[in-house]
């Protein structure tokens, strides 16, 4: 066990019951911690759990709310995402009162390796890839973190050897004593401006994956983003990798890690320019955690895809439909823009507050603009004097828009740029609904066609 920094018996706070926030309050109610329990609006699953924890689940509206039932509290854990100035942060602020995350609790009670990663775009892509690489490798781990595991339940399994955290700022910035043992940071563009309360406070909760290193721990930077570059930690070890410099690079069109020769470019499943750097990013981090290099080699020869990331669903009459839901920023739009041309871009849905005309300068690669959902408008307003936009009602609309316009030799891709809960429940849903309308239609074509 680690220092601990929560007395036992200590009064904690658990506020936000979702999955992680339950899997904390499971944990700390069998090492004999008094749990207070909050959530702005409980499910029924939380329900169920305060009851089993014979708990009730209190709610903050106010500051008089905060007084009674946080005043008395050493500790508190702010489930994922509670904005950072929801008013029991601001209140625990305010008071001294501690503010730690799942990350903090999971490193109390857990000495095991771990490897994160964190960064605007490409997270979970990279975590899957070193998790396989470590795995093949015959080093057990698992990908935890902003996945179905939280850190603080996957510690729980003692067959495993190290855990690859997916670590998303949310998490990051509620962590102050959290030290990967290989700290990996992809990228940084604006996003998530719902929930932290400037673009600096997301910049800075990103940098905290490098907060705490100290003696042998590996920080491993994009070379290619300035952003992540001008975070360098002062203790720990500094790496790099990029797609023409740094100690891990494509030179002759292969990838070298180290100085190390790896592969071909033309040897991966994908080459647009962030597929090459997720390939070199997690062949780095594999190697500083470990995994043998024909373990990275094949995993990064024969790596599947995670669904919803430009994944095409079909192609017909020459046009190839791309599925790239997971896209909720405008720089994730670009990325997926890099390596297309001829593009019908399904954009839209809720944005986060960020500025979409950062996609401008890759217009000349799309033919025309299908806006979808609340930034429909918003969209119209940022490109429609640089491109033809047309205004969506529907999921549905938009690909029978996209088939009617296109052509063959043409790209039809759903890569929204913006959050999707003004129409869906998540990405995996828009991307499926997505997927079903085009196949639906096509199969309708090829019926009339016969």
């Amino acid at each position: 066990m680690n220092e601990m920094t929560i007395e036992t018996g200590s009064k904690i706070g658990i506020y936000g019951l979702g999955l992680t926030g339950q899997s904390i309050a499971k944990f700390l109610d069998g090492k004999g911690f008094s749990l207070h329990l909050f959530d702005d609006s409980p499910t029924e699953s939380a329900l169920t759990l305060a009851k089993k924890l014979k708990n009730k689940i209190y709610t903050c509206y106010d500051d008089s709310d905060c007084e009674e039932y946080l005043k008395g509290l050493e500790v508190i854990f702010p489930t994922p995402g509670l904005p950072d100035d929801h008013i029991a942060l601001r209140f625990a602020r305010d008071n001294e009162l501690l503010i730690h995350g799942e990350f903090d609790l999971a490193q109390m009670y857990d000495e095991r390796s771990c490897v994160a990663v964190t960064g605007t775009n490409g997270k979970t892509t990279v975590t899957m890839m070193i998790n396989q690489m470590l795995n093949t490798s015959g080093i057990k781990s698992k990908a935890v973190g902003n996945t179905d595991t939280p850190l603080v339940e996957a510690i729980q399994d003692q067959s495993l050897a190290k855990f690859v955290v997916e670590a998303s700022s949310f998490r990051l910035g509620q962590s102050y004593n959290f030290a990967p043992d290989v700290g990996v940071w992809l990228n940084f563009s604006p996003d998530h401006l719902d929930v932290h309360k400037d673009l600096k406070s997301y910049e800075l909760a990103k940098a905290q994956i490098w907060g705490n290193l100290s003696g042998d721990q590996v920080a491993l930077a994009n070379e290619d983003d300035a952003i992540v570059m001008s975070h360098r930690p002062a203790f720990g070890v500094f790496r790099t990798f990029g797609l023409d410099q740094g100690n891990s690079k494509v030179s002759n069109n292969c990838l070298f890690v180290e100085g190390r020769k790896l592969m071909t470019v033309e040897e991966l499943p994908r080459s647009a320019p962030h597929d090459i750097s997720n390939a070199l990013a997690a062949a780095s981090a594999a190697t500083y955690a470990g995994a043998d290099n024909d373990a990275i080699v094949e995993t990064l020869r024969h790596f599947s895809h995670l669904p919803h990331r430009v994944e095409m669903i079909s192609e017909h009459k020459g046009v190839r439909w791309f599925d790239d839901s997971k896209s909720t920023t405008p720089h994730s739009v670009t990325a997926a823009l890099e390596s297309l041309d001829n593009v019908l871009l399904i954009m839209g849905g809720r944005n986060k507050g960020l500025d979409l005309t950062v996609i401008a300068p890759m217009l000349n690669r799309v033919k025309e603009v299908i806006a979808i959902g609340e930034a429909s408008e918003e969209i119209e307003l940022a490109f429609g004097k640089e491109v033809n936009v047309s205004l969506a009602e529907s999921m549905q609309d938009a690909v029978g828009i996209a088939h009617t316009r296109s052509r063959s030799g043409d790209v039809v891709l759903l890569s929204p740029g913006c959050a999707s809960f003004d129409w869906y429940k998540n990405y995996k849903e828009r991307g499926l609904d997505f997927a079903m309308k085009v196949n639906e239609l096509l199969e309708e074509e090829k019926n009339v066609i016969n």
